[in-house]
């Protein structure tokens, strides 16, 4: 019996080794037993190690930024603090599962921003212009391949414009924004009624924008994205109120940097925004810690003190889960508040300065703006020019004073509905007359039209050779053409000549609404008349253009435009005012604009014409720190971050945006011949007593040089005589000495050399050492005679002739120029001075620098200066100067000095461009030493009208 049990038991074991199931059963065994291994290690034997690996995992560290430190001027005056606000961030939470639900929520959160008068913004660089379409809002072209850069995801602006095509830097702004509403799938989003969202492309760009931002921390879903800063008391409760529609959105405290006397100091303190990529990068060279929500110094001393001002950042180390939401907190460290900034400025200064330049310039307004019609203004000297009172009218329209598209608002006034009425009924005529023109049986050549469709005929070939639009390609036009020679004589009409571009393929067809690639001409020609007059339905250039036309042909007259500047506010309201224009005629317009810009209230700047910008740059003699650096007209750095705010600046024609004192790069004039008398001096060129012969005009060189007095003449002059009386003969032959070799060779190469080693000594080689942005300078590298006059290729800023002149005055301490004076901490403990530093100590023997003093004292004293300077209380020595750059606008106006003469202590430079005369900008810099000296107070500056300009032509200038 028991043999039987077990030959079955041997039986059934050898069914079952041989079974299927068998194989089967061992290997799922050995998988069981396998996997108990593994888990007795990882929960017993390696347990606390893969715990703390989790918690690792799982632990995160949030960094919150330090205060910004303050910045003051030299008395201790606030320019820049911070105030509590509160700022709009977004979390991906993980509570919406698609783009659609994505998309409604954000919707919701944009219109909310709207109804309080605010916008979402983050780092996408698309915007909407006036005339609602979609733009580029990159502040370069740099810039804007480095957006496309981070668009595509790419490391490098090299990457753009790849073999394949996928990458291309000549993307629109337009075909980037439906690229993202794509992607983004915008089409599927629903409104707040659940309906399908009909998009408006202001509001819709919004979303883009926090939904291109977000994806910069994806991978980093425990960060918070800020989309909207410094919002409302009123926005702040709406969102609340509405939190659970809004998951993932949150209000969170923060600081907002304002500025206190902006428009004084704004092109020098710069602003804060949030960080470029650009700027990250190079910002995470010097500190890790910078993170792409952070703000950031983006220009002026906000920019280049970045690392003092903006303190240590704090952290949290919290516990996530992963969804990336903060499970809890377990370590906290305090941010600390970043170091203040004193400058060398003085607000008073900075402030009288601004307002004398401004008024300075109205001045020289006043006796500029004639009321003449346009073509009866003959140009024969462009030291007075004058400007036909039609092209100021103008100017309220073209550099957007006048509101334009409220003359066809619903609330306008009577006199904006008659300028609109008739802007309507000429533009009907003008149309008509371009179509006829361009798709007529008979277009007239161009000297056979009226100078006004002349005008918009040129206006449309330039617009289609744009860049921007690029339909006509200039390289392409064979200009040895018979076609090419009539369109410049005049001779052919736009239509025959962009006719002949078809056949001669340089119109590019591929911009045109064309179905076939075999189009034949007549095709293609239909299609770009087409082009063009939907263009020209939008643009907001060529509406200007009508406008002008309708100014100078007595259509829209300055009586209305002066009228609608009441009703539009832009002048405050004055009954008997307006009651006297509406009685009056275009002479009543034309006393009432004179009389608002001599009271200030129409400035220089909102006309835009010459001249509308002015620089001055006073220094300490002894210590190299810049007292004052003002450039007229400057903005409003509280508002830069306002698109709309910025986009107005950009337009405007007046370039607030622009340091005059710091980047207008200009030719110095006549204020370069004392340097070109220390050359001669020191390389014994000539002596102190030597006098050379002025007979009017230097003829030694193949191109003469004639002296201002020609076809009179100086007669003999030493040096000191050169100075005073800015002789152009004398300094032609002194740099023309210099071109002579120790054998009496002339070389210009020699010369140039020479010329160029005495300015570079005057540091004129390299920036002048200030903390913001700015030019870089050039020395003449041609024509030694010129150069030494102040002509050639001499190009210098303002502040570059102020550290010139700085050294000239202090006998030749050369100082790398500070506009920082010291830092302290946050609790006003000193950290650091900032002395401006020595580069160089010019050897240059006493009786050089007693002439050049004495030569520039004598152009105060006895030159047609003296008529400025008379009887005025302080010893000023100075030198004019005046460069021209077009004949057909004024001379650029300089005036360099120092005071007082026997113990010099600042120096005062003023550059007005295009300010006809050196004399207006001698007569603001009086105004300036004035004000230092006390000889007339700010109170009486901010309380005066237009200054007086300066008739007087300043000899040699």
């Amino acid at each position: 019996m028991f043999g039987d049990f077990r030959d079955f038991i041997v039986d059934l074991a050898k069914k079952i080794m041989t079974s299927r199931i068998f194989g089967l059963g061992a290997i799922f065994f050995a998988m069981f037993c396998s996997l108990i291994v593994h888990l007795f290690q990882m929960q017993i034997i390696n347990g606390d190690n893969y715990q703390q690996e989790y918690v690792s995992m799982a632990e995160k560290v949030i960094r919150t930024a330090g205060t910004r430190g303050n910045i003051y001027d030299r008395a201790g005056n606030i320019l820049a603090s911070n105030e509590l606000a509160y700022n709009v961030s977004i979390q991906d939470v993980g509570a919406y599962s698609d783009s659609a639900s994505m998309n409604s929520m954000l919707l919701r959160l944009v219109h909310i921003l709207q109804k309080h008068g605010q916008k979402a913004q983050g780092n996408l660089e698309l915007g909407v212009n006036d005339d609602g379409n979609v733009i580029f809002t990159s502040e370069s072209e740099n810039a804007r391949k480095r957006f496309l850069r981070d668009y595509y995801g790419l490391k490098s602006v090299e990457e753009l414009d790849d073999e394949r095509g996928k990458y291309p830097s000549a993307v629109t702004a337009e075909e980037l924004y439906h690229q993202l509403c794509d992607r983004y799938k915008l089409d599927k989003t629903l409104d707040e009624n659940s309906q399908v969202w009909t998009p408006d492309v202001p509001t819709a760009l919004q979303i883009l924008d926090i939904r291109y931002t977000m994806r910069f921390t994806e991978f980093q879903k425990y960060e918070t994205t800020t989309i909207a800063v410094n919002v409302s008391d009123a926005t702040v409760a709406d969102i609340l109120e509405h939190q659970p529609l809004l998951k993932g959105v949150s209000i969170e405290e923060s600081t907002n940097r304002v500025y206190h006397e902006s428009l004084y100091f704004a092109p020098i303190i710069g602003y804060t925004g949030k960080v470029t990529t650009e700027r990250l990068e190079e910002l995470k060279k010097t500190d890790s810690g910078y993170e792409l929500n952070d703000i950031v110094g983006r220009t002026g001393i906000e920019s280049s003190m970045e690392l003092e001002l903006k303190g240590t950042k704090g952290s949290e180390t919290v516990y996530v889960d992963n969804m990336g939401r903060i499970q809890r907190v377990i370590d906290r460290t305090e941010p600390k508040a970043g170091n203040d900034v004193y400058l060398t400025l003085d607000l008073n200064l900075q402030k009288g300065i601004y307002n004398i330049l401004e008024r300075q310039l109205a001045g020289v307004l006043l006796g500029t703006i004639v009321n003449q019609e346009p073509g009866t203004i003959q140009y024969t000297d462009s030291s007075h020019i004058k400007i036909p009172v039609k092209d100021a009218y103008f100017q309220l329209i073209n550099n957007n004073v006048l509101d334009e598209k409220h003359f066809f608002a619903d609330d306008a006034s009577s006199i904006e509905k008659k300028i609109a009425a008739d802007y309507t009924t000429s533009r009907r005529r003008i149309d008509s007359e371009i179509r006829e023109q361009l798709t007529g049986a008979d277009p007239r050549p161009m000297n056979e039209l009226s100078e006004e469709m002349q005008a918009y005929m040129n206006y449309i070939y330039t617009y289609l050779a744009s860049d921007a639009v690029g339909i006509i390609h200039s390289s392409g036009i064979d200009t040895s053409s018979e076609e090419y020679g009539r369109w410049k004589n005049n001779t052919m009409s736009l239509r025959d000549y962009l006719y002949y571009g078809i056949s001669a393929n340089w119109i590019d067809t591929t911009k045109l609404n064309i179905e076939s690639n075999y189009s034949d001409a007549n095709a293609v020609f239909d299609a770009l008349a087409e082009y063009v007059s939907k263009a020209l339905a939008d643009d907001r250039q060529f509406s200007k253009k009508v406008y002008r036309y309708l100014i100078n042909n007595n259509v829209v007259t300055g009586q209305e435009l002066m009228l609608a500047m009441y009703d539009q506010g832009v002048l405050s309201w004055d009954q008997g005012a307006v009651d006297s224009l509406r009685a009056g005629g275009n002479d009543t317009a034309y006393s009432l604009l004179m009389a608002k810009i001599r009271s200030i209230e129409i400035t220089p700047a909102q006309l835009a014409l010459d001249p509308c910008t002015a620089s001055c740059v006073m220094t300490n003699v002894r210590t190299g720190q810049v007292q004052a650096l003002v450039t007229y007209p400057s903005y409003d750095n509280n508002k830069i971050n306002d698109i709309s705010y910025f986009s107005k600046l950009n337009n405007d024609q007046s370039l607030p945006l622009r340091n005059n004192a710091t980047q207008t790069l200009k030719a110095p004039g006549s204020t370069f011949k004392p340097i070109s008398s220390i050359a001669g001096l020191e390389e014994h060129a000539i002596s102190v007593d030597e006098q050379i012969d002025c007979t009017g005009i230097y003829d030694e060189i193949d191109t003469p040089v004639r002296c201002w007095i020609y076809p009179g003449k100086h007669g003999p002059l030493n040096v000191i005589g050169g100075i005073e009386n800015s002789c152009n003969v004398f300094f032609s032959e002194v740099g023309h000495r210099l071109s002579l070799d120790e054998n009496k060779n002339y070389n210009t190469a020699t010369g140039i050399s020479r010329i160029r080693k005495y300015a570079a000594m005057f540091g004129l080689d390299r920036v002048s050492g200030i903390e913001i942005n700015e030019s870089e300078p050039h020395i003449s590298d041609t024509d030694p005679e010129r150069s030494a006059i102040g002509q050639g290729t001499h190009q210098f800023t303002n502040v570059q002739l102020a550290r010139y002149v700085t050294a000239l005055a202090n006998r030749g301490t050369v100082y790398d120029l500070s506009l920082i004076d010291h830092e302290t901490d946050s609790n006003g403990n000193h950290i650091k001075d900032y002395t401006p530093t020595v580069s160089d100590q010019l050897k240059i023997s006493d009786s050089t620098w007693n002439a050049v003093h004495m030569g520039m004292r004598q152009v105060i004293m006895n030159s047609s200066t003296n008529k400025i300077f008379a009887d005025f209380p302080l010893a000023v020595a100075g030198k004019t100067g005046t460069a021209q750059e077009s004949k057909k606008r004024g001379n650029h106006a300089f005036f360099v000095s120092f005071a007082p003469f026997d113990n010099p202590e600042v120096a005062v430079t003023v550059n007005i461009p295009n300010g006809y005369s050196s004399s207006n900008a001698a007569m603001a810099a009086k105004h300036v030493y004035s004000l230092y000296y006390g000889f007339t107070s700010l109170d009486d500056i901010m309380a005066s009208g237009a200054l007086d300009a300066s008739n007087e032509r300043i000899n040699g200038d």
